[in-house]
């Protein structure tokens, strides 16, 4: 997954990363199972040095996006369930690439999705101004709280965020896009429930 965002200063690499990054080369052919193990190993290396460091020069997800680049370890998470750590993961980074690259139209379908869903709207939290660069700074806000924050209520946000989009892409959909449209919002749907269900099991200590 490309990321567009650039980062204002340069960091210290947590030290997790050069380990992350020499297991995923070798690993990288190995069979299904294997890229599975080694799916969930990096996702939860990469969730537990964030949140057990702290202070100004800690990493977040957002600058090991950024500075660092995790797209080999993104692609070997987009392998995994959906509902799982690394699938999870894989779905914060699909986001915010997507809210980076196609501000504009995502910002169309959240308008015209909010009014119908009060309650997803409540939890995406997003500004009222609703414009592009809300949309962008949903999606950072969303990447560093799953690092920093409360990672199930980062979750529960990116899943309003999914269900509102959906709604909206079909709302706004000319007559003889709305077939494809609504193809596409159930997958956005079916990506919200999956970020739901993941937030449940974190709060239950249950999330791999």
């Amino acid at each position: 997954m490309t990321e567009t965002g650039q980062s204002t200063g340069r960091r210290r690499r947590p030290h997790v990363v050069p380990d992350v990054e020499r297991l995923a080369g070798p690993q990288w052919q190995s069979e299904p199972a294997g890229r599975l193990e080694l799916a969930h190993a990096t996702a939860a290396a990469v969730v537990r040095v964030g949140r057990e460091r702290s202070g100004p020069d800690a990493p977040d997800l957002l600058t090991l996006a950024d500075e660092v680049g995790l797209d080999t370890l993104a692609e070997l998470w987009r392998l995994a369930a959906d509902d799982s750590l690394p699938g999870v993961l894989w779905a914060l980074y699909l986001l915010r690439s997507w809210c980076q690259e196609q501000g504009t139209v995502l910002a169309r379908w959240y308008a015209a999705g909010r009014p119908l869903a009060p309650v997803a709207e409540v939890v995406a939290g997003m500004s009222d101004f609703g414009d592009p660069a809300a949309v962008r700074q949903l999606a950072d806000d969303v990447l560093t709280g799953a690092y920093g924050g409360d990672f199930a209520v980062a979750l529960d946000r990116a899943a309003a965020f999914f269900r509102i989009v959906a709604i909206g892409r079909v709302e706004v959909a000319r007559d003889e896009d709305r077939v494809a449209e609504r193809d596409r919002a159930d997958r956005n749907v079916r990506t919200a429930e999956a970020l739901e269900r993941a937030a449940t099991a974190w709060r239950s200590g249950l999330l791999r």
